[in-house]
């Protein structure tokens, strides 16, 4: 079991004693220590308690060091036995202190201690085994001294130290020169620097810890300032390899060091001047030539470096390389190098005079001007890097001659060139360019020393030709910049002269065109005329006119080439007679006339059959097949082309022989024959009454003349034709037709009218109400069949005179009963509010049956007011649309699209009286553009008067599908109303038929206008009524019209429309005679809004 035990003090033993004066005790306390703590202990030996003793007043650290410490206190009542209670590293320490008996005071030393440490100590008075309270005092051990002290910089000024903290304490002492420096720091190498020193001088340093005011033993430290760095270095010699370098000493300090780069090599060299002298010269080499260098001079004290002294110094550069001549004119001289290490300056001397060239290019190029030409000139080139100069280069050039100052042509032909002119400056050498056929060539010339002038013959040249001369004065190899000059050589003589083309009044000349820059002078009969060819033909044609023809012309060709003319061509050309004019004596076998001209031999010739005629100008031809053409031809033989003219002429062919004519058709016609007449003929003209008929020679002689009265006598002639223009001479005879069908004619007539008036008197007093109901149902037959019932071409006039009766009463009518057709159908999906903005106009729809779908695709709409119309050949041969708005453009091509459509046909224009018709629904030039799916591109566009032709370019975005489609835009109908005349609209439905009928009625063509009822209507309508009109004879109009209201409300949509129909059928059956006035007059359109109605009122 552990023993109890407590410390005491003070307080402890005043309650012990009360309570064991409380509870009576009789037992006795006694106060001990042990050598750990002071304990209690109670026993029962004494039976009073004794008081502690005092503690002591003070306690002193008389010593104190890194591991103990030494303690100094007077004695409590001479009391001799104390306790010393502390901690060492968290381990309790108790010593018990004898002190002397007889001093008055404890010197007493604690150890072993850790250094730098601060100790709680309680010291405990004790005096017959009582322990005073104790008193509590604190002491610290001396720290330790520091390590790793060292300086770690310095310059001229300062020392830089540093040491290594001692157990984290943070103050210290640095003493130098007997200078205290207090130095607090909590790093764990401290830094400090020492400042306002002496440059290259030796400093003492000692160092203390302190803590808690107590230092400790301290360290020694030796350190010197950096050396001050040279005041001026001077480079007192240098070339390309080496420099040599001054500078005076510093404080008598002779080692130094020299830093620099060579080549990107640092370079460090050790200089130990020599001790008695003041200054230090030092030759640095082997360094590169032109080079700046960077130095840096240290000045070295005890092993200190200063900061060094920078400066730059440069090695001589190098000379230049191809230092040389590139150029040179009479006043300058052009010289060359090449740059050295890219230095960009250099000094060129001349004439003792510097130039500073400057140039950053790998070949410096400089030209001295100002010269003397022909002159020998001596040059120096130094290059120059940071003002230094290298060693310097020669070099010796001349400047180039003066140019001869004039060449004169003192002889020329058509193969060489004489030349003269002046020397230069005594100066013998010559060179002499120019291009032969377009061969380079050159041409030396040394002339004599002893002459003024030069002259020189230039051989072989090629005649008629421009040569483009340089002569160059050359003095010691050098050429000037040369003369410049033309000559040219005599033209050629023409090699020969074509005559290509000869007429009556006119000669054509040719010949070769060997160079295009000869001109030419033409003379012939005495008149001459001087041109210039066509320079785009190898060959010159020439026509001389206004000659008199069969006459020979002789004429002379020169060449003309820069003022000088060749040789004279001589020739001969002859015109050509004119057959036709000569006055010819034509018989039945005969051919005679008198011709004026030039010519040898006259030629008749008929298929095989070839006759002459020569020796005269009487030209004569007999025994000739009559009505046989003959050809003539006069030659004159002499000429190479020799044919002077050519002319056909026909013999009068022989009359038709032994005619006559017999009854036939009971005397309505007549039966006239005749033999075949002699020779060649091709037709028998037979004239009866004035009418002409023509037999050809491969019928039957023989003719039936219709169209005669019985009973009656006709003159008749008879002519037999040969060719187109010879007639032979008439036959005239009188021939009489059959009588007999007269007389008997005559009867019958008469005993008919008398039948006819028995059985009208007969009727008319049996039954005379017979006549007036006949009157009411022919009437009423008329009106029911008007309307189902064509009109043929022979009755039309007369149908359109009787409707324009009463001022156009009967189209009014018709008109009127066609106005409630079709109105009872449905128009449902028109009417649809998302539809209702897509139509253009309230009252015009199309009616549900026959309007046209789009495909419903991604949601859109199936709806486009557009409606399948009738045509001539099927139901659904056009489609009628209102003209698009800007928010159905893309749906109108998507028609087009679907429906496949080829042709578009429209009949208004985009904007009319102010108002817009129609949404221009095509590109407006080349550029092509995106409706919803389909680029739509303008490939052609052809503009008339009255309309325009366009083809478009139709492709689908998704499939590349691409199709033609025309566009046929008529653009003179005026609005509300009808063009001026029917002859251009019938013209333009026309092309527009032909392309129909080209491309097939397997795809419908759109018609549109601006509702698409009114014009478009009617342009429908004309086609099918002219289609009917050719293949039937016939038309019905109203019933057409009607057909097109049953498929879209208001086609023709207004009277002066429909009378215009029939005013186009009019002048359509008319064509060839001049057209009717117009009987209709414009009216306004049936259709707009009924807002837009109340506003034009």
């Amino acid at each position: 079991m552990k023993r109890l035990s407590y410390k005491t003090n003070s307080d402890h033993l005043l309650l012990c004693v009360f309570l064991s004066l409380l509870w009576g005790a009789t037992d006795s306390t006694t106060i001990s220590s042990s050598s750990t703590e002071p304990t209690t202990a109670i026993t029962s030996a004494q039976p009073t308690t004794k008081p502690p003793p005092d503690n002591v007043g003070e306690v002193k650290v008389v010593n104190q060091n890194e591991t103990s410490m030494t303690l100094k206190w007077d004695k409590v009542k001479d009391i001799s036995v104390y306790i010393l209670q502390y901690d060492e590293n968290g381990n309790p320490r108790v010593e018990n202190i004898d002190a002397l008996p007889l001093d008055a005071s404890v010197e007493y030393e604690v150890y072993p201690l850790t250094a730098g440490t601060k100790y709680n100590f309680t010291l405990i008075t004790v005096f017959e085994g009582v322990n005073s309270t104790g008193y509590n005092f604190t002491a610290v051990t001396a720290p330790r001294n520091t390590e790793d002290f060292k300086t770690v910089g310095q310059n001229e000024t300062s020392i830089t130290l540093q040491w290594k903290q001692v157990n984290n304490i943070d103050r210290y002492i640095l003493v130098v020169n007997e200078e205290e420096i207090t130095v607090t720091s909590s790093e764990e190498f401290v830094t400090h620097t020492v400042s306002g020193l002496t440059s290259g001088t030796r400093y003492e340093f000692r160092l203390f810890t302190v803590f808690e005011n107590v230092t400790s033993s301290g360290v020694n430290h030796t350190a010197v300032t950096a050396p001050d760095n040279v005041g001026e270095v001077k480079v007192v010699n240098q070339n390309e390899t080496s420099m040599t370098l001054k500078w005076d000493k510093v404080k008598d300090i002779s080692v130094y060091i020299l830093q620099y780069d060579e080549n990107g090599n640092p370079r460090v060299e050790n200089i130990d001047a020599l001790p008695l002298d003041a200054s230090v010269e030092y030759e640095v080499y082997p360094l590169t030539a032109g080079t700046k260098y960077n130095f840096t001079l240290i000045t070295v004290f005890e092993g200190v470096n200063s900061t060094g002294y920078n400066f730059t110094a440069v090695t001589a550069p190098r000379n230049t390389e191809d230092f040389k001549t590139v150029g040179q004119n009479e006043t300058s001289i052009t010289l060359q190098w090449k740059q050295v290490n890219n230095i960009d300056r250099y000094i060129l001397v001349v004439n003792e005079e510097e130039i500073t060239v400057t140039s950053s290019e790998e070949f410096v190029t400089h030209t001295v001007s100002g010269l003397t030409s022909g002159t020998r000139y001596e040059f120096r080139l130094f290059t120059v890097f940071e003002n230094v100069t290298s060693s310097g280069v020669n070099h010796t050039a001349v400047t180039a001659p003066d140019n001869v100052g004039e060449v004169k042509v003192v002889n020329q032909n058509e193969t060489s060139i004489t030349l003269k002119w002046d020397k230069v400056k005594d100066i013998s050498v010559y060179i002499l360019q120019y291009d032969e056929n377009g061969n380079p060539r050159f041409e030396n010339i040394d002339a004599l020393p002893l002459d003024a002038s030069v002259e020189y013959e230039v051989y072989p040249l090629t005649a008629g030709t421009k040569y483009n001369f340089t002569l160059i004065t050359v003095f010691e190899g050098v050429n000037s910049t040369g003369y410049n000059f033309t000559a040219v050589t005599v033209p050629p003589v023409v090699r020969y002269v074509n005559v290509t083309d000869r007429s009556l009044t006119s000669i054509t000349l040719m010949w070769e065109n060997v160079n295009k820059a000869w001109g030419y002078l033409l003379e012939m009969n005495g008149d001459t005329k001087t041109f210039t060819p066509d320079q785009s033909s190898n060959v010159v044609r020439h026509s001389v006119t206004s000659l008199k023809p069969g006459t020979a012309h002789n004429f002379s060709l020169i060449t003309l080439f820069s003022g000088l003319n060749s040789t004279a061509f001589s020739g001969s050309a002859v015109t050509t007679i004119d057959c036709a004019s000569v006055e010819w004596h034509v018989t039945t076998s005969s051919i005679q006339g008198t011709v004026e001209g030039l010519f040898t031999i006259a030629t008749a010739t008929y298929n095989s059959q070839t006759l002459d005629s020569s020796g005269s100008r009487d030209v004569s031809f007999t025994g000739l097949v009559s009505g046989a053409t003959y050809e003539l031809s006069l030659k004159y033989e002499i000429l190479r082309d020799p044919l002077q003219c050519r002319h056909n002429i026909t013999v009068f062919p022989s009359p038709p022989s032994s005619a006559r004519c017999e009854y036939y058709a009971a005397g309505y016609s007549a039966y006239v024959f005749w033999n075949k007449p002699d020779g060649v003929w091709t037709t028998v003209e037979v004239n009866v009454i004035g009418k002409y008929y023509e037999v050809d020679d491969n019928e039957e002689q023989n003719i039936i003349i219709q169209g005669l009265q019985p009973a009656r006598t006709y003159q008749v002639s008879l002519n037999s034709v040969s060719g187109h223009e010879r007639r032979s001479n008439s036959i005239v005879f009188q021939c009489s037709t059959d009588p007999r069908g007269v007389i008997a004619g005559s009867v019958i007539a008469v005993l008919l009218f008398c039948v006819l008036v028995c059985l009208a008197v007969f009727i008319f007093l049996k039954r005379p109400d017979i006549i007036s109901r006949k009157k009411s149902f022919i009437s009423a037959s008329k009106r029911t069949k008007r309307k189902g019932k064509l009109i043929t071409a022979t009755q039309f006039a007369d149908h359109f005179n009787k409707l324009n009766v009463d001022d156009n009463r009967g189209f009014s009518e018709e008109y009127e009963e066609l106005a409630p057709i079709g109105t009872n159908q449905t128009q449902k999906a028109a009417d649809l509010p998302d539809n209702q903005v897509r139509n253009r106009f309230k009252n015009v729809l199309p009616y549900d049956w026959c309007r046209v779908k789009l495909s419903t695709s991604n949601g859109t709409s199936d709806y486009i007011n557009a409606s399948y119309m009738p045509g001539y050949n099927s139901n659904r041969e056009y489609i009628a649309s209102q003209g698009p708005l800007p928010s159905t453009v893309s749906d109108f091509w998507r028609m087009i699209w679907e429906q496949r459509v080829k042709g578009i046909v429209m009949v208004t224009n985009c904007t009319e009286g102010g108002k817009i018709k129609c949404e221009r629904y095509w590109p407006a030039d080349s550029k092509p553009c995106l409706y919803g799916e389909l680029l739509v591109t303008i490939r052609s566009e052809e503009q008339n008067l009255n309309w325009t032709m366009r083809e478009f370019s139709v492709k689908h975005r998704n499939t590349s599908e691409e199709r033609s489609v025309k566009h046929f835009h008529f653009t003179a109908w005026p609005d509300h109303g009808v063009p001026e005349g029917s002859e251009i609209l019938i013209q333009f439905r026309g092309l527009v038929r032909r392309h129909i009928e080209k491309e097939g009625a397997r795809a419908p063509t759109v018609v549109h206008c601006s509702a698409g009822v009114g014009r478009t209507g009617t342009i429908i309508a004309l086609d099918v009524l002219l289609q009917q009109l050719e293949k039937e004879r016939a038309v019905g109009i109203k019933e057409f019209v009607h057909k097109m209201r049953l498929n879209r409300p208001h086609m023709v949509q207004t009277e002066s429309q429909y009378v215009f129909l029939h005013q186009c059928i009019m002048d359509a059956l008319h064509s060839n005679q001049k057209p009717e006035e117009n009987i209709y007059e414009n009216a306004d359109l049936i259709y707009e809004n009924a807002t837009a109605l109340r506003e034009l009122h």
